[in-house]
C-alpha cells in the first residue's frame, strides 16, 4: 500500500437530529472516509446539538457526561484508525467497508474476484438482457478464465488486483489467441467487444463499490469503421423476383425479403404473430413489434412488397400451428439455405439477415430519401449515431443529391443572368 492511498484515511465526528421528532438531543456518528469513499457508524451516544462543537468534532463544556462522550468519541477514533493500520499490515484490500467490518468485528467481507463478478453479473441480468447478449458475456467469461490461466497459472483473480496492464494484456492475449476448434481467430473488432463488455463488468463492480478505481479510466476502446454491406437494388430486384419449386427455400427467401422491406432482425422475424400487424395511424398496415435485443418498440409502415409476403402465409401449415406470421426455421440452417439462393441466384454476397437488415436502412430507404431520423425510429436503435453508420455506405444516393443541386444551381444562374441588347446594325 502507497503513501498516497493511506493519506486519503479520515475519521470526523458528526451529529444527526432525529428527523421527525422536535429534539434538541442528536445522536453522535463516526464518519469514516478511505479513498474518496465514505461509510457511518453511529457511537449510540446522545448530545444536546447546543452542546456541539462541529468544527472540533466533540461535545463542548466541562459537565461530567460531556467528558465521558468525549473521552468515548477518542477511544472509538483510536480503534478505527487501529483497524485501518492492521489492514495495511496485513496487506488486505483497504476499502471503508473493510475498516468498518473490522472495527465492529465482523466477518471480513469476502473477497471478490473478476470470475465471481461475471457470474453475478449474469445472475442479476437474466431476464433483463437479451439471451444473445448474456451468451456473448458467457463468451468474453470463457475468454477471460483462458487468458487467467494462460498469464497467471489462476482460474480466478481478485478484483483489486485489476490494473491498466492486466486490460493491456488481456487485449494482447486476444489478438494473438489461436482457436483449437472451427472458429477464426479475432479480428480487431471482436477484440474490442470483449474488452467492452470486461469494460461494463468493472463498472458495475465499482457501482457495486467492490472495486474503488477503475482501470479503464485511461484506456481507450479502438474500432475499426467497417463499411456494412448491402444488395445493390440490381440484386435485390433479382432475388424479388425468383421462384422457386423447393418451399424451404422459397420460405426462407421470403423471410429475407421481409428483413429486406422491414429492417427487421431475423429473431424478430421468428417471433412475429399476426397480432404484431396492426393498422396505423393512416388506416394502412403497419407492423409494431418489440426488439428481441434492446426491448425497443419498432413501428414499421408496411410495404406493398412486405404486405403480399404476410398474405402468402396465412395458411401455411408451420405458421399457423406456432401462431406466427411466418414458419419458424433455426438460424444455423436457414444461413445454409441462403447460401444454396445465393449461389444458384449468382450472387457472391454473403446473404444474412444481418445484410438484410442492411439492405433496409441503405438500398430500400436512405438511398430513397427517407430521412435518417425515420430510419433509426423503423431500425430501433436507441442512438440516431448507429444508424449514421448506415448512412456513410450510401455514396450514390450523395452523387445523385449533389447532381441534383449542380442542375439546380445552373438553371437558378441562367434565369438571373440580364439579357445583352442585340447589337446594332
Amino acid at each position: 500500500m502507497d503513501m498516497k492511498k493511506m493519506n486519503t484515511f479520515g475519521i470526523q465526528f458528526v451529529i444527526r437530529l432525529p428527523k421527525q421528532q422536535k429534539s434538541e438531543m442528536a445522536t453522535v456518528y463516526a464518519r469514516i472516509t478511505v479513498n474518496g469513499r465514505r461509510s457511518e457508524i453511529s457511537l449510540k451516544s446522545k448530545v444536546s446539538s447546543k452542546a456541539w462543537d462541529e468544527a472540533k468534532g466533540k461535545a463542548k463544556g466541562k459537565r461530567e457526561e460531556v467528558i465521558k462522550l468525549n473521552n468515548h468519541i477518542e477511544r472509538v477514533r483510536s480503534l478505527i484508525t487501529d483497524a485501518y493500520h492492521q489492514l495495511i499490515q496485513e496487506r488486505k484490500v483497504v476499502t471503508v467497508n473493510a475498516v468498518k467490518s473490522l472495527y465492529l468485528g465482523e466477518d471480513e467481507p469476502e473477497v471478490m474476484t473478476l470470475i465471481k463478478l461475471s457470474k453475478y453479473h449474469k445472475e442479476v441480468e437474466t431476464g433483463r438482457l437479451a439471451p444473445g447478449t448474456l451468451k456473448n458475456y458467457s463468451t468474453t467469461e470463457s475468454y477471460l478464465e483462458k487468458f487467467l490461466k494462460h498469464k497467471y497459472k489462476k482460474s480466478d483473480i481478485s478484483l483489486t488486483s485489476l490494473s491498466y496492464k492486466t486490460i493491456l494484456d488481456f487485449e494482447n492475449f486476444l489478438h494473438n489467441y489461436e482457436p483449437t476448434d472451427h472458429h477464426k481467430p479475432l479480428n480487431n473488432n471482436g477484440v474490442m467487444k470483449h474488452l467492452e463488455r470486461l469494460k461494463k463488468l468493472v463498472n458495475f463492480a465499482v457501482k457495486l463499490e467492490w472495486l474503488e478505481k477503475d482501470p479503464f479510466i485511461k484506456y481507450r476502446l479502438h474500432f475499426e469503421k467497417v463499411e456494412r454491406g448491402h444488395l445493390s437494388k440490381e440484386e435485390l430486384f433479382v432475388l424479388a423476383n425468383k421462384q422457386f419449386s423447393i418451399e424451404r427455400l422459397q420460405s426462407v427467401l421470403d423471410m429475407f425479403l421481409f428483413s429486406c422491406y422491414t429492417g427487421l432482425a431475423y429473431i424478430d422475424i421468428s417471433n412475429l404473430t399476426p397480432e404484431n400487424i396492426v393498422q396505423g395511424i393512416d388506416g394502412k398496415q403497419w407492423l409494431m413489434t418489440r426488439r428481441e435485443k434492446t426491448d425497443t418498440l419498432v413501428k414499421v409502415p408496411l410495404l406493398p412488397e412486405a404486405e403480399i409476403l404476410i398474405d402468402n402465409y396465412k395458411k401455411h401449415p408451420a405458421a399457423v400451428a406456432n401462431g406466427t406470421v411466418f414458419p419458424v426455421i433455426s438460424n444455423q440452417r436457414m444461413n445454409g439455405y441462403l447460401k444454396e439462393i445465393a449461389d444458384i441466384c449468382h450472387i457472391k454476397k454473403n446473404l444474412t439477415f444481418h445484410l438484410a437488415r442492411h439492405t433496409f436502412a441503405t438500398t430500400v430507404t436512405l438511398s430513397n430519401g427517407v430521412p435518417i431520423e425515420s430510419v433509426s425510429e423503423m431500425l430501433g436503435h436507441t442512438t440516431i449515431r448507429t444508424t449514421q453508420i448506415y448512412a456513410k455506405v450510401v455514396e450514390h444516393k450523395l452523387s445523385e443529391d449533389m447532381h441534383k443541386l449542380q442542375l439546380k444551381m445552373a438553371t437558378i444562374q441562367q434565369k438571373a443572368m440580364p439579357k445583352l441588347p442585340l447589337e446594332a446594325k
